[in-house]
């Protein structure tokens, strides 16, 4: 199961976030092999964060992988606890040292924006295969950030992307990385 999950969210980056841009940083990490893919099958909330914490560690040992994709097949399917866990993942970050190393971004496949609809595509931009946190360096995101072009504009900009295309389209796009089926 863990090969079908990584290969679902190997897709999803290809497809979404680095097809859509809604990543204009991405494709260069996707593109050198520096983005770290790691599933954690445990379901307790223990797990999760001793996982999390582990993720951090391990980034710290391996400086030459950029950033790392933290996914949970069988945990933290509500949306509600998911967003709880990212609170706590974060609060971990401040407690372990980390908060200036690292950010989380989050994605779920039930993203939904506050104050919007379930159905709005908007809510897209953020949707993944499975719940997971992203984990950035921080650093590295300052580097990317002073080279971009208002980069404060991205977030609209995707949000306006996701809009133009519609739902229809982004179900379908989601049915294409869902339907894969593992490595042969």
């Amino acid at each position: 199961m863990s090969e079908l999950v990584l290969e679902q969210t190997r897709k999803w980056i290809e497809e979404v976030v680095v097809g859509c841009n809604f990543c204009p940083f991405a494709v260069k990490e996707l593109r050198a092999g520096t983005i770290r893919y790691q599933v954690e099958n445990g379901q307790e909330p223990g797990q999760l964060r001793q996982a999390f914490l582990e993720e951090c560690q391990w980034l710290d040992k391996h400086p030459e992988t950029e950033t790392s994709l933290l996914i949970f097949p069988y945990a933290l399917a509500d949306f509600e606890d998911y967003l709880d866990f990212v609170s706590v993942a974060e609060r971990l970050l401040a407690r372990h040292h980390y908060e200036s190393v690292y950010q989380v971004a989050s994605f779920h496949p039930g993203y939904r924006f506050a104050d919007s609809s379930s159905e709005d595509p908007a809510n897209y931009t953020n949707r993944s295969p499975y719940p997971m946190l992203h984990l950035l360096r921080e650093e590295s995101m300052e580097r990317a950030l002073e080279r971009y072009s208002d980069p404060e504009k991205i977030p609209q900009r995707n949000i306006e992307f996701a809009r133009a295309k519609g739902l229809a389209y982004w179900q379908q796009l989601q049915a294409t990385y869902l339907k894969v089926t593992g490595p042969a």
